[in-house]
């Protein structure tokens, strides 16, 4: 197999958005609402975990790193009061299958693309990754569409796992890591701090904490050693998530690009999924 890094870069890239229309699908919001969740972000929050049962903040905030602990706490555990975790999961998953039956050409391949995708999924090593393996015990839904939803998450919380133990191991704490993907150009602050719930004296004391380091320079831009460190994480992610690439194979990785970025490029140019996100998700 060729690099592997690069393989799992553009296996990344164009299996992304085939999950991630679930955070911005109108249908999405509406299944939140119509199990009472009274909030956009509660039924963000509980729909992500749904598949670990009813937690509260502390470990659903060690796993999304990237939130700051009281947004995560506005939302958990008191969504559980409103609905329990697998009437948000069934509502979830039927909501954004609608959305994708919406979004995409009935004439894709879509049997051939969940097969690859649920093959990839078989090389997931799940050992310190919580939500990759939670999502993983879902029941495969019966629509060809739903399981390309099921099996792109499984791969893109697996890879999210393993992208938090990467920077947890290169010594930075959560808000650090965004700021060292702002400091890459990938996105911005304002797209991102809104998004995250981080108030100015957390994202001040993060840019000093990094300065000191010699990772920021003061102005949000990457040092050298900064983007050392910034393309080390990445490299760590992409090689922690390399499991499925064994699974398929690089013919199994060439045949999902093929199909996967055609379907990943419709839900963009629909405007399903803005550019720049938060997740720094590019168009394929």
């Amino acid at each position: 197999m060729g690099d592997v890094t690069s393989l799992q870069r553009r296996l990344w890239e164009a299996v992304e958005p085939l999950h991630a229309v679930v955070y911005f699908a109108p249908e999405t919001a509406a299944a939140a609402k119509a199990v009472g969740l009274p909030s956009w972000w509660m039924g963000y929050f509980a729909g992500r975990v749904a598949p670990l049962g009813p937690l509260p903040e502390p470990p659903v905030t060690a796993m999304l790193f990237g939130f700051a602990p009281r947004m995560v706490a506005r939302s958990l555990p008191d969504a559980w009061k409103y609905a329990q975790p697998a009437v948000v999961l069934q509502s979830r998953m039927e909501a954004v299958e609608a959305a994708l039956k919406r979004i995409l050409p009935e004439e894709a391949p879509f049997g051939e693309l969940a097969d690859l995708l649920e093959q990839a999924v078989t090389g997931c090593d799940h050992a310190a990754r919580p939500l990759a393996a939670a999502w993983s015990t879902v029941t495969r839904p019966a629509s060809p569409i739903g399981r390309i939803w099921l099996a792109a998450t499984v791969l893109r919380e697996h890879r999210g796992d393993g992208h938090v133990l990467s920077a947890v191991a290169a010594g930075l704490r959560g808000l650090d890591t965004t700021l060292t993907h702002i400091g890459s150009g990938a996105v911005t602050r304002e797209v991102v701090q809104i998004n995250r719930g981080w108030s100015d004296d957390d994202w001040d004391e993060s840019v000093a904490r990094l300065t000191e380091r010699g990772i920021l320079d003061g102005d949000l831009t990457l040092t050298d050693a900064g983007i050392v460190l910034r393309q080390r994480i990445e490299d760590d992610t992409d090689r922690l998530a390399t499991g499925p690439l064994e699974a398929l194979g690089e013919d199994g990785v060439a045949e999902i690009r093929r199909i996967a970025v055609s379907v990943s490029r419709r839900i963009f140019d629909a405007g399903a999924i803005p550019l720049p996100n938060p997740m720094g998700a590019p168009r394929p």
